[in-house]
């Protein structure tokens, strides 16, 4: 499908499961391909960005197999093997940039390379505590994909990050693992964890001292075993801004991740007054993730500002502030953002552009925009995605908005995400 047909709804109500979390995916499928003994995951998110890196860790040499119901994954061991080919990982920064953490180490060569949207993105965030590590990565012009590695031994070093990176950290202490010494993170600000806890979840001793996240490489073993991964809550944000936005709505979202390092959407909404509960409950004895229900009840909402240490938890939410926004009253204020400008697309200029189309007062900043709520949604026309899938699905909730029918192009790029967006957006919205 390349285009969405978005007819104005009337109430928004029921309940939704949303596939996996894409972020937990991605790292489940790189540590247990490296563990040893056979891992065993269900709800992995079946999207293009995930069997991606799904196939590059069987490409290095795990066990993989793919059923109906989980997907088994028998791991190398501790060290991956030479690929016969060029790692392809779609349109993945996350993979490429985690990947590329784990290849360094490794005693052999290796290239990935991407699509089009992911060899435009900026990959010297991660070569460049990587070469302090002792790495040897090369880069094409302007510092993007594709991505030559040449497998060094690597040593421990001490790491601040420039900027709040949950990618960046991942990276540096997934070399470290390969790494001699001790490696450690320090954050700016805190960022989501899923790779520390996973770590931790397969017998690897992480030490968190404030803001400093430290690991002992070397002689490093993960342990497989069963995972469940929670819904993916940056999938379940747009059903839970989608109900917030509207009067009388009344939606459960089921099973969702509720990581507090990525649910600061849900502070965001509260305090432009939505009525959201949470029932969190602890996903497993190991309390590696928690996992939860939703409940949100439709109301009017009025504009706040997001910036500073809520951003780096509310990056991949913030088109869809943008929307809420522009649905409340008064001004919506999004600022210290820039990294926007460096996702699949230029997320401040799409998510400008689009709310422009609608109808929508706003003024754009380089890290970020004010936007001026509670003007009519116009309808009738079409919006581009511009190959971006966060996008594609915050247009698609404006456009439900709106007064008229809306048509959404370029969606074929929400599959790298959430495969069946369309097809949830029919069970809850009417």
């Amino acid at each position: 499908m390349t285009e969405f047909n978005i007819e104005p709804c009337k109430s928004i109500s029921g309940e939704l499961r949303v596939p996996g979390d894409k972020s937990i995916s991605h790292r489940l499928a790189m540590l247990c391909g490296l563990a040893r003994g056979e891992s065993v995951i269900r709800n992995y998110l079946m999207s293009e960005d995930c069997l991606n890196t799904l196939h590059a860790v069987e490409q290095l040499g795990a066990g993989v197999t793919v059923s109906q119901d989980d997907i088994r994954i028998v791991g190398v061991g501790g060290s991956y093997v030479e690929p016969a080919d060029v790692l392809d990982m779609g349109n993945s920064g996350t993979g490429m940039r985690l990947m590329a953490g784990l290849l360094a180490g490794q005693s052999f060569d290796s290239c990935m390379t991407g699509d089009k949207s992911l060899c435009s993105r900026p990959m010297n965030r991660i070569r460049d505590p990587l070469k302090l590590m002792g790495a040897d990565i090369n880069l094409r012009e302007g510092g993007c994909a594709p991505m030559d590695i040449k497998g060094k031994s690597l040593s421990g070093i001490e790491y601040k990050l420039p900027v709040a990176s949950a990618q960046v950290k991942s990276c540096v202490l997934l070399a470290g693992m390969n790494a001699e010494g001790v490696t450690s993170v320090i954050e700016p600000r805190p960022t989501r964890d899923h790779t520390e806890k996973l770590m931790s979840a397969m017998g690897m001793d992480v030490k968190i001292d404030g803001a400093r996240i430290s690991i002992d490489g070397g002689d490093v073993e993960l342990v497989g075993g069963d995972w469940d991964v929670p819904g993916d809550f940056s999938s379940a944000a747009f059903w839970i801004a989608d109900a917030a936005c509207m009067n009388g709505a009344e939606l459960t979202i089921k099973g969702v991740g509720l990581n507090p390092r990525r649910t600061a959407l849900l502070d965001v909404l509260k305090r432009m007054g939505a009525e959201i509960s949470v029932e969190c409950r602890v996903m497993n004895d190991d309390c590696w993730e928690d996992i939860g229900d939703v409940v949100v009840r439709g109301k009017k909402l009025v504009g706040t500002e997001v910036g500073g240490d809520e951003i780096p938890n509310l990056i991949d939410e913030l088109p869809l502030v943008a929307v809420v926004g522009a649905l409340a009253e008064g001004e919506t204020v999004i600022r210290d953002a820039a990294e926007l400008r460096v996702k699949e697309s230029d997320r401040i200029a799409t998510v400008a552009a689009g709310l422009k189309a609608f109808g929508v007062s706003l003024e754009e900043n380089p890290d970020g925009m004010i936007v001026k709520g509670g003007a009519v949604i116009s309808g009738g026309m079409e919006i581009n995605s511009h190959g971006d899938h966060r996008i594609a699905m915050a247009m698609s909730i404006l456009g439900l908005f709106a007064d008229s029918p809306v048509t959404v192009c370029d969606v074929a790029c929400i599959d790298t995400s959430y495969p069946g967006f369309m097809d949830d957006m029919g069970k809850v919205v009417f």
